[in-house]
């Protein structure tokens, strides 16, 4: 029976990738990847030398059928993103789905945990873990007004990705919805040399970024305390 490893990388530090994921790695037939030249520069520090296939939000299906078609054939592959954990606000768990769809118990699909970037933010903010909900990117235009008043509402911990283009934007709407001492924590280049999570209100993080625009860059983490 073939297999899919599902399996996470570094996020920035690429010390930071388990030595399970190295071995599978070094052992699968083909590694499916978003970017081929990011995902080099990691098998390369690891001497790792296997084939590897793009996958991505606009690969066709053309490429689906392909990949079922190896697994089909008894191949064992890996499915690795840009960074982080695959399938988890990626791509990536379009193809798992299909996968699962198509040839069910066909194929083990197995995990191959490591890091994530909401996840270590999280650790490492001080704000409450035991309930969170995970709202991967927010959505470009529609509905993020409301999305932001129901963050607000909520009294679970709140997480979302942010890009460095919506990322002050987001801050000015959290600002209008949340009480003025409701913490929040941002987190950014996470595990990188200039790797920064601060916490504070609202305001007082926005008055942050706004007076360091140098650093309002790479995807953001943002954190929002339960009401």
């Amino acid at each position: 029976m073939s297999k899919l490893f599902i399996v996470a990388t570094p996020i920035g530090n690429l010390d930071d990738i388990t030595h399970r994921a190295v071995e599978t790695l070094k052992n699968v037939d083909v590694i499916l990847c978003e970017d081929t030249r990011v995902t080099k520069r990691l098998l390369e520090r690891y001497a790792i030398s296997k084939p590897t296939l793009s996958y991505h939000s606009q690969s066709k299906l053309s490429k689906t059928d392909y990949i079922i078609d190896l697994l089909r054939k008894g191949k064992d592959l890996a499915l690795v993103s840009d960074a982080g954990t695959p399938t988890i606000s990626d791509p990536g768990v379009v193809l798992v789905e299909k996968i699962r769809e198509v040839l069910g118990d066909e194929v083990t699909i197995i995990p191959i945990p490591g890091p994530s970037a909401f996840v270590a933010a999280l650790s490492a903010s001080g704000l409450p873990t035991h309930e969170f909900t995970f709202l991967g990117f927010l959505p470009h235009k529609k509905g993020r007004q409301t999305l932001f008043a129901d963050i607000a509402e909520s009294k679970r911990t709140t997480v979302f990705y942010e890009s460095p283009h919506r990322f002050l934007k987001s801050l000015e709407s959290l600002q209008v919805v949340l009480s003025p001492d409701r913490l929040i924590a941002v987190g950014r280049e996470l595990t990188k040399i200039y790797e920064e999570i601060k916490v504070g209100t609202v305001s007082e993080i926005l008055k942050y970024y706004s007076e360091n625009g140098d650093k309002v860059r790479g995807e953001f983490v943002v954190i929002v305390s339960p009401k």
